[in-house]
C-alpha cells in the first residue's frame, strides 16, 4: 500500500506503509499505552514500560563491552543487542504487555545461556532502569527468586 504525499501532491513522491507507516503506528500506540498508565496514576509502571527496551539495550551493550565476560559470550550479546534495537520483533513492542514479552524472553535466554558466569552484582551495575524492571529481568534469568538473590549469584 502506498500513501500519496500530503495535500494530494501528484509529484510522484509516495510514502510506503511498510516499514515506516507501521513503525509510526507502533510508536503511536506505544505512546498511548504509556500515556494511559500515567493518566491512571501508575507513573512507575509507565516509566518501566517506556524504558524497558532502552534499558535492556543499555544493559546488554554494557555487558557486551565488559571484559569480565568471555569473548564468545560478548559476541552473542552483540547479536542479542542487534535484535533488541531492531524495530521489527516477533511481537510488536507497542502491545503493552505482550510487546515486551519477546524482548524479555530473548534477554532472559541471553542472560541464562550467555552470561551464566555473570554475577547479580554485574547485572545490577549494568542495568540503568528502575529496580522493578531489574527484578523482572533477574527472575527471568533465574538469578533471583521472589525478590531474593539466589545463592552464588551475587
Amino acid at each position: 500500500m502506498t500513501v500519496i504525499a500530503a495535500g494530494g501532491d501528484s509529484s510522484g513522491v509516495s510514502i510506503g506503509l511498510w516499514p515506516w507507516g507501521v513503525l509510526l503506528i507502533s510508536v503511536g500506540l506505544y505512546a498511548v499505552a504509556v500515556a494511559f498508565l500515567i493518566a491512571v496514576g501508575r507513573r512507575e509502571d509507565a516509566r518501566a514500560l517506556a524504558g524497558f527496551i532502552p534499558d535492556a539495550v543499555v544493559m546488554v551493550s554494557r555487558l557486551a563491552r565488559d571484559r569480565r565476560v568471555s569473548r564468545l559470550r560478548r559476541a552473542m550479546l552483540w547479536l542479542v543487542l542487534g535484535y533488541l534495537v531492531l524495530p521489527i520483533d516477533l511481537i510488536p513492542d507497542f502491545l503493552p504487555v505482550a510487546g515486551q514479552a519477546d524482548d524479555a524472553v530473548i534477554l532472559a535466554i541471553a542472560l541464562r545461556v550467555l552470561v551464566g558466569g555473570a554475577t547479580t552484582q554485574m547485572l545490577r551495575q549494568a542495568w540503568p532502569g528502575p529496580d522493578a524492571s531489574l527484578r523482572l529481568v533477574l527472575r527471568a534469568a533465574g538469578m533471583e527468586s521472589n525478590g531474593a538473590a539466589r545463592a552464588g549469584s551475587g
